[in-house]
């Protein structure tokens, strides 16, 4: 049960990432590599916020710190010129040095002492039947309103013009659309969303350092990648975005399972890989069966 307990805590912070990609990559078409430094920005901006005494404001500095960084990256890609991967790895680089700073230099900050939005939690419900899950009852506070706010956006004129843009850009130019304005708006929310993730995951862990978001990028795109083999990702959007918070709390069972049985925690990149390239091939292996089983009938109706 603990297992279970703790998979849904991590897997449910990290699920907000999975949405942010899920806007970036699924809706905009565009895998934004600066994820892995736009969690971290938004777990050093978040911790030393709650270590000056406000940990409510760490949330709107760190989703504001999220949308900088996303209309960098969004600049980068339709004013300068430069590739979407490109712009991503340029940020992702520049903010190593940026969170380094936050931090004052050093690459570690302890919140164990301090209040975080957790504890406040856990003060609030006393003694009550919950008090033993304050951690969860707080992801899902933030986790649920963003993901019914992201089901309504993205069926509003703007929304509807973010997944043209990225569905095909060439048709939205002709269409009065200006896909620059889509690309940044997506890639703002995107990263702000990030940037909260990391928030909660440092105050959660009670605990940021540089390197936190190392390969949050491959455990996101992994989580969206399980999702979409759930619910076909030809559904709506509502169930492709629960099947994004599945994804995302089903790949953190199988690293908790994995640290369990004692996997050195150095492998647990390999594991991510894997998920990756499976969550790809294996789809990809039963429509080419079911192709070629279809191929095969008609060539029988067509010799009989």
């Amino acid at each position: 049960m603990d297992l279970i307990v703790t998979a849904l805590e991590l897997g449910l912070t990290g699920s907000i990432t999975v949405l942010a990609l899920f806007i970036s990559y699924s809706m905009l078409n565009i895998c934004d590599l600066s994820t892995d430094g736009c969690f971290t920005l938004g777990a050093v901006v978040g911790a030393v916020t709650a270590l000056g005494g406000h940990p409510v404001l760490s949330i709107p500095i760190a989703m504001s710190a999220g949308i900088i960084s996303g209309f960098i990256t969004g600049l980068l890609q339709t004013k300068c010129g430069i590739n979407s991967l490109l712009s991503g790895i340029v940020v992702n680089t520049g903010l190593y040095s940026v969170n380094l700073t936050i931090l004052g230099n050093k690459s570690l900050v302890n919140l164990n002492n301090t209040d975080t939005l957790f504890v406040r939690m856990k003060l609030l419900l006393g003694n009550t039947f919950l008090s033993g899950h304050y951690k969860l009852i707080l992801i899902l506070l933030f986790l649920i309103p963003i993901s019914v706010l992201i089901n309504f956006f993205l069926k509003t004129r703007l929304g509807l013009a973010i997944r043209a843009t990225g569905n095909n850009p060439d048709m939205v130019k002709t269409s009065s659309i200006n896909p620059d304005f889509t690309i940044m708006t997506g890639l703002c929310i995107s990263n702000s969303l990030t940037s909260l993730s990391g928030c909660m995951m440092a105050q959660m862990n009670k605990t940021a350092n540089v390197n936190m978001g190392t390969g949050m990028v491959t455990v996101a795109l992994a989580s969206l990648l399980i999702g979409n083999v759930i619910f076909n990702k030809r559904r709506k959007i509502k169930l492709r975005i629960t099947g994004a918070v599945i994804g995302a709390f089903i790949f953190r069972l199988i690293y908790t399972i994995a640290l369990r049985f004692r996997m050195p925690a150095f492998m647990l990149n390999l594991i991510s890989a894997l998920i990756v390239v499976m969550s790809i091939s294996i789809p990809y292996f039963l429509r080419r069966k079911a192709e070629m089983n279809a191929q095969k009938r008609r060539n029988i109706r067509c010799s009989s």
